[in-house]
């Protein structure tokens, strides 16, 4: 069986991701095949494209660390052909070839079953809306109401902060998102945002070891100085979730706010989360979980166009989620 595929190959002048037709002795190992519908793009699939990105381990590879689609053979017994699938963590897209292709395969205990969400749904919601789950869910856990007062979302038109304040909004919260992107406090006030704010630290202000308590709790997909802020601004016994490092690896912070006032840094990871989990949570973004506003966060693009798709996400000018078609698009 030959195919079509995005392949990223590493050249002395740095990644290129070029259309070509492969082999099924291509994909690799693994024991469920699945034609691809949808894959999508994110922040890590960017850096697989970049020269010293650091994700991929060996080039060439099928970039795309989500994929959603139908099954067409499976040696695992929990899934048959028709089965209609999500995949993504893992190894996809940096270790094993990932879903910019019309074919994949994967072994089965990396599969979710889809029960109440589309392809198509499920690609929107993809890694970014699946880390954004997982926040809220680790602040549930923490026991964080809505009468605790405001939560904030940093990062807030984003893959993950978008699917954020959708999903706490629909759960009751008083949502804060903020975000550096002019022109973006229609979309975030539709998604359920009360009030719309810029970055965090403001422009000139460095963090404080203790600042004024604002927020029940967070959920940042930023770190650095805006990570370091918010720690000093959690109310007491608060808690924050996070996931992401675009605002810097580096938190210049204190142990003041987890000594003084009881605050939590929750670490969020998606890509090694436990697979009985990770259904379970799946479930969840089928039914209490779901977004109420997904299709307001989705953009479409063929998946020959994924390059330019993932320059913005780099270049900082993406907003929301963009699912890209693979089947029919070749």
């Amino acid at each position: 069986m030959e195919f079509q595929a995005m392949v990223a190959h590493e050249t002395d002048n740095g990644i290129t991701l070029v259309r070509e037709t492969v082999g099924d002795d291509f994909l690799g190992p693994g024991n469920v095949t699945i034609k691809v519908h949808f894959s999508s793009a994110n922040y890590k699939d960017g850096l697989a494209i970049t020269p010293r990105g650091g994700v991929v381990r060996e080039y060439p590879i099928i970039p795309g660390i989500d994929l959603t689609g139908e099954v067409v053979s499976s040696e695992d017994p929990g899934f048959a052909p028709g089965d209609l699938v999500v995949a993504h963590g893992y190894d996809i897209g940096v270790a094993h070839h990932g879903g910019f292709t019309e074919y994949a395969r994967v072994p089965g205990e990396w599969v979710v079953k889809l029960d109440g969400l589309t392809p198509r749904e499920a690609a929107a919601l993809g890694t970014a809306g699946f880390t954004a789950a997982m926040s809220v869910q680790a602040l549930l856990d923490h026991e964080v109401t809505p009468g605790d007062g405001p939560v904030l979302v940093t990062g807030a038109t984003g893959g993950v902060g978008t699917v954020a304040v959708d999903i706490l909004a629909g759960l009751g919260f008083e949502v804060v998102a903020s975000t550096g992107k002019i022109g973006a406090t229609e979309l975030l006030e539709t998604l359920g945002a009360k009030t719309v704010i810029g970055r965090l630290p403001g422009e000139g202000e460095k963090p404080r070891a203790l600042g004024k308590a604002q927020w029940a709790a967070a959920v940042d997909s930023v770190g650095g100085e805006s990570l370091a802020h918010i720690l000093s601004t959690v109310k007491y016994g608060g808690a924050v979730a996070v996931s992401g490092l675009t605002g810097g690896t580096t938190v210049p912070t204190t142990v003041m706010p987890f000594i003084l006032r009881g605050v939590s840094l929750l670490g969020i990871d998606s890509a090694h989360f436990p697979i009985a989990r990770r259904r379970d949570l799946w479930a969840r973004l089928a039914k209490d979980l779901k977004p109420q506003h997904l299709s307001l966060l989705e953009n479409y693009a063929p998946i020959t166009e994924a390059e330019a798709v993932l320059r913005s996400i780099l270049e900082g000018t993406h907003s929301g989620r963009t699912v890209l078609g693979v089947a029919g698009e070749f």
